[in-house]
């Protein structure tokens, strides 16, 4: 049940990034040029999705003790700014501005096989394998140490 559920949230994820225009890469590009051609569209889309989303899940958390379909709620639990989490935030963000492509509407814009597409999903799924396989090089600090 809960896979079928993952589905049907992937499916309207989907569908809203189709609708709202974000699985193509030229508006979101617009949307990145405020000093050029830019379109604040997806401004309105983001906005209504945080309108929509936050008082439903705010309200969720503040009366559930965990989630329909899972254990636990999976909320951040680290504030610290680490120099990994600044990289990766980094590199996601010019990759972001020099493709037009976060990892949701890649994969949506990938059945139209636009050539943006064909090439930066490779690289987005490298990126991602890279991430979970690379070891952690953060130095830790030691015991004893003020």
């Amino acid at each position: 049940m809960k896979q079928i559920f993952a589905l049907l949230s992937g499916l309207i994820f989907g569908f809203g990034l189709i609708v709202s225009g974000m699985s193509d890469p030229a508006k979101v590009l617009n949307f990145l040029d405020l000093f050029g051609t830019w379109d604040p569209s997806l401004a309105f889309v983001m906005g209504g999705a945080i309108a929509v989303t936050a008082p439903g899940f705010a309200w969720l958390t503040r009366r559930r003790s965990r989630p329909l379909f899972d254990s636990a709620f999976r909320l951040p639990t680290r504030t610290d700014l680490d120099p990994r989490l600044l990289t990766g935030a980094a590199i996601f963000g010019v990759g972001w501005g020099l493709g037009g492509f976060c990892p949701g509407p890649a994969l949506t814009a990938l059945p139209i096989a636009a050539t943006g597409t064909l090439i930066f999903v490779p690289f987005m799924l490298g990126g991602m394998w890279l991430a979970r396989n690379t070891p952690d090089l953060t130095p830790t600090p030691k015991k004893g140490a003020a």
